[in-house]
């Protein structure tokens, strides 16, 4: 059983930076994958990018590609979304999330935190 929690969220105006912060616990984390989401009122949750966390190996949707950073911290047990030149629509509630292999990596995780709200103003 894994557990994840969120955390970093708040305001922020546009072209303002954010990093968000999931701590994780649980047993065998060597083969895990790491992800992020997000939800926008009255829309689907969308696949963000993923990480590794032996390996460090990461993945990114297209549109964010260039903004969002994923990475992780052995040490500390956390994965950490690092976003910047944020625009009011990437307002959401952003969710990470954990599985055991990497395949079909944008989808299939079995593990999800409580999520944290994030508001870009402009």
């Amino acid at each position: 059983q894994v557990q994840l929690v969120e955390s970093g969220g708040g305001l922020v105006q546009a072209g303002g930076s954010l990093r968000l912060s999931c701590a994780v616990s649980g047993r065998g984390f060597s083969s895990y994958v790491m992800g992020w989401f997000r939800q926008a009122p009255g829309k689907e949750r969308d696949f963000l990018a993923a990480i590794r966390w032996s390996g460090g190996v990461t993945y990114y949707e297209d549109s964010v590609k260039d903004r969002f950073t994923i990475s992780r911290d052995k040490a500390q047990n956390t994965v950490s979304l690092q976003m910047s030149s944020l625009k009011v629509e990437d307002t959401a509630v952003y969710y990470c999330a954990a599985k055991q292999n990497w395949n079909r990596v944008s989808d299939g995780y079995d593990y999800w935190g409580q999520g944290t709200q994030v508001t870009v103003s402009s």
